[in-house]
């Protein structure tokens, strides 16, 4: 059985168990479903839409700028690179206190002091401490996901920890290298509650210094050697080429998001997309549609699409089209091959994840994405939008309940759809 033929089989097996969980009601529909075609060109189109498809992301093809500078720290030159601290070699991370707090701590990670964390101090807490999860990474104001990684790294905390904190410690501040001379200063920065890097709130993944992404070293584009990667935040949180992190008593936020009206607190969101809608179709014509469910902090538990009339306004009094006609697509299982460049097989150890077969323990899984898919047939010609959505774990539906873009981008996407005769 090749890979499209095992997806398919996959995809129609979930199906029928989610049919016949409804009960009798869902057995009379089990034949209707349009995911349970027995039309062998339906079949196939489903089939070849679902092969297609690739959980974790590989490196080259990640989303997003590569990071800020000039030139950004990635495209210096090897020897560069290595004069900047950006190459194992030469990495080291500075753990200090905030000079204008009265935070104390008594053993702070400083080059002066020749005792900043390196690479080979990194690689000996690794052997002791190192964890690895699934993590979607996006970005605050983009209205899609960059890529999907299996992420491997140094708890934070077991860092901040060497520093030894007395007294008066309620943040932590950080920032990577900053590759521009015209614009002084730390460069790009972020920060967190010390509550958030020294403990883990149940189901929740530690804050990490990551240096491994899919089973490969972090490559520089994506914030190699080291860069911090926050496990329910946005990428903004998560700062590439690390190289200074700052204990203070000062409890306001440093992020240089902060200052662009965004909430720099803001977990990520769930919502729905989907991949290379297509722009025209015949009526009457059976269509594959797959999409990407990005799982935020309540979770999933539905993806919908519905087709509306083209340029019609939403109700002044339903303006996120809960009334509209909303249908169920299929959230796809776990993949038998997760892809990213990983071999193929079960998944390195992930306890909190999954099970010892390399399973997940729930899915979809929080702040990771989920494939989904459906058949459509094209209606009656005109102009249209193919519009999908979440509903959540909570039962709430997308953009609820945290419709504002600043927080993330989660609107109803809009596709244009043409249906000619």
């Amino acid at each position: 059985m090749d890979h499209a033929s095992r997806l398919l089989q996959q995809h129609r097996d979930v199906t029928r168990r989610y049919f016949l969980q409804l009960g009798a009601a869902g057995a009379a529909g089990l034949a209707a479903s349009p995911l349970w075609a027995g039309d062998a060109e339906e079949d196939r189109l489903l089939a070849e839409a679902v092969a297609k498809l690739e959980y974790l992301t590989p490196e080259a093809n990640f989303g997003g700028s590569g990071g800020r500078g000039n030139p950004p720290p990635f495209k210096l030159s090897p020897e560069d690179r290595r004069a900047a601290g950006l190459d194992p070699e030469t990495w080291q991370l500075e753990v200090i206190a905030d000079p204008e707090s009265d935070v104390k701590i008594e053993n702070p990670l400083s080059k002066q002091r020749g005792n900043a964390l390196d690479w080979p101090g990194l690689m000996a807490l690794a052997e002791r401490h190192a964890v690895r999860f699934m993590q979607a990474m996006t970005c605050l104001n983009v209205d899609r996901v960059f890529g999907m990684a299996l992420w491997e790294g140094v708890p934070l905390r077991e860092v901040v920890r060497m520093t030894r904190p007395a007294a008066n410690l309620r943040r932590v501040w950080y920032h990577g290298y900053h590759s521009d001379p015209a614009k002084p200063g730390p460069g790009f920065q972020s920060s967190l509650s010390i509550n958030r890097v020294l403990e883990d709130p149940p189901g929740e993944q530690p804050v990490i210094l990551a240096y491994k992404m899919n089973g490969q070293w972090l490559a520089p584009k994506r914030g190699g050697p080291v860069r911090l990667l926050v496990p329910n935040g946005y990428g903004f949180k998560s700062i590439k080429w690390l190289q200074r992190v700052i204990l203070t008593n000062n409890p306001a936020p440093n992020d240089t998001y902060a200052g662009q009206n965004n909430d720099v607190d803001s977990p990520m969101k769930t919502f729905a997309r989907v991949l290379s809608p297509p722009a025209v179709l015949k009526a009457g014509q059976p269509a594959a549609l797959t999409g990407v469910a990005q799982v935020g902090a309540s979770g999933l538990s539905r993806v919908q699409y519905c087709l509306l009339p083209a340029g019609q306004p939403a109700s002044p009094d339903d303006p996120y089209l809960t009334r509209a006609d909303w249908r169920d697509a299929q959230i796809l299982p776990p993949p038998q091959r997760w892809g990213g460049e990983l071999a193929d097989g079960p998944l390195p150890p992930i306890p909190h994840q999954t099970d010892a077969a390399g399973r997940p323990l729930t899915w979809p899984m929080r702040y990771a994405i989920a494939h989904w898919a459906v058949l459509i047939t094209a209606p009656e010609p005109g102009k249209y939008e193919l519009c999908c959505r979440t509903v959540d774990a909570n039962g709430v539906a997308q953009p609820l309940p945290r419709p504002l873009p600043k927080s993330g981008r989660n609107e109803i996407q809009h596709a244009p759809l043409t249906v000619e005769k």
